[in-house]
């Protein structure tokens, strides 16, 4: 009897150590896909009505690939993509100083779908600057969020022998029209800065505008020209190597990409901000619910240090905003160039 037992134990067991291994294995398997799944988002932010799992999300850049706009959309869109688990991807449209991408979208299905990567020439410039525009930036866009800003740095050229703002200012004042600088042509931010700055002491000087920034830099470092406005990363390269000399950052604090260096402000130019921009903004009809929804996540990727320490790298500052104090900077902003294109008759060619 006590044999039988034995034997009926015996062929058991093997069963039930099959039995023990194949639920082992399965709780193990599904452990491991659910660790796999919410390691890579499987659980993504919802948003109203399905969005934005329902379709793929496309960020247009009016400009060309590799630049600074460039650079900073495909940061965000990156960010998002992981957070939604769906593709969210950069489509550059450049040209026409970013009408063509910035009409681009204006013009899209209004559903969330197409975003547009704004900046202050597109969206706050032009408007004043071109003499046809195809899009109307209050009646064509719902704002979103401001993306982040960023300061120039005024540059000095060895020859111009100044060591700082006061001393540059004193040349332009001493000698009207004998102190040239660079852009990268009529209408651009470093033109307009510079007429901002000119404006602001009472000074006047020559502007030779160039095709590219990087012409004019060179000129800056073989002394023909005298000072220049150029963004962050460029300038305080030029400075580091001793091209030029970089006297103020144009933002209303210092950067903490260069402590040291002061604001226009604190060097005598008082009040003096001039920052540039970016934003994203949807076709005007978007559901409110998307733009609403859109913001909040946009906000929570700039918080993120993944985001906020690769845009201080570059030279950019995090600028969330709400949509309606987005649209009220946008007015602001054009209003503030329309006066300065008007008032100095700044026309492109």
């Amino acid at each position: 009897m006590r044999n039988a037992a034995r034997r009926s134990f015996a062929s058991f067991l093997p069963h039930r150590q099959r039995g023990l291994r194949k639920l082992t294995v399965s709780l193990v398997t599904l452990f491991c896909a659910g660790s796999a799944l919410a390691q890579a988002g499987a659980v993504p932010a919802a948003g109203p009505g399905g969005y934005p799992q329902t379709g793929r999300v496309v960020i247009v850049v009016p400009f060309s690939a590799g630049g600074a706009t460039d650079i900073v959309a495909r940061l965000v869109a990156d960010e998002l993509g992981k957070r939604w688990n769906t593709a969210v991807v950069v489509d550059n449209r450049a040209g026409a100083g970013g009408g063509i991408g910035t009409e681009y979208v204006a013009r899209a299905k209004p559903e969330g779908y197409t975003l547009l990567l704004g900046t202050q020439t597109a969206l706050s410039v032009n408007p004043t600057l071109l003499k046809k525009i195809s899009y109307d930036v209050d009646k064509d866009f719902a704002p979103i969020t401001q993306l982040a800003s960023t300061p120039l740095v005024l540059l000095a050229s060895n020859k111009s022998g100044a060591r700082n703002v006061p001393e540059l200012v004193a040349a332009i004042k001493a000698k009207p029209d004998a102190v040239s600088y660079g852009t990268s042509g009529n209408g651009t931010s470093q033109h307009l800065t510079t007429l901002m700055l000119l404006n602001r002491i009472g000074g006047t000087a020559v502007h030779i505008p160039y095709k590219g920034s990087s012409q004019s830099l060179v000129d800056l470092a073989g002394n023909q020209i005298d000072m220049q406005f150029d963004n962050m990363t460029t300038a305080l390269a030029f400075a580091k190597n001793g091209q030029a000399k970089a006297l103020a950052v144009t933002s209303a604090t210092r950067s903490p990409l260069q402590p040291d260096l002061p604001t226009l402000a604190e060097s005598g130019v008082a009040g003096f901000e001039a920052v540039t921009w970016l934003g994203l903004l949807a076709p005007a009809a978007t559901p409110a619910p998307v733009v609403t929804w859109l913001n909040k996540e946009v906000v929570a990727v700039l918080a993120s240090p993944a985001v906020s320490e690769r845009l201080a790298a570059q030279g950019f500052s995090p600028k969330p905003m709400t949509p309606d104090v987005f649209r009220k900077f946008i007015q602001d902003e054009t209003l503030k160039f329309a006066k300065l294109i008007k008032a100095n008759n700044v026309t492109i060619d």
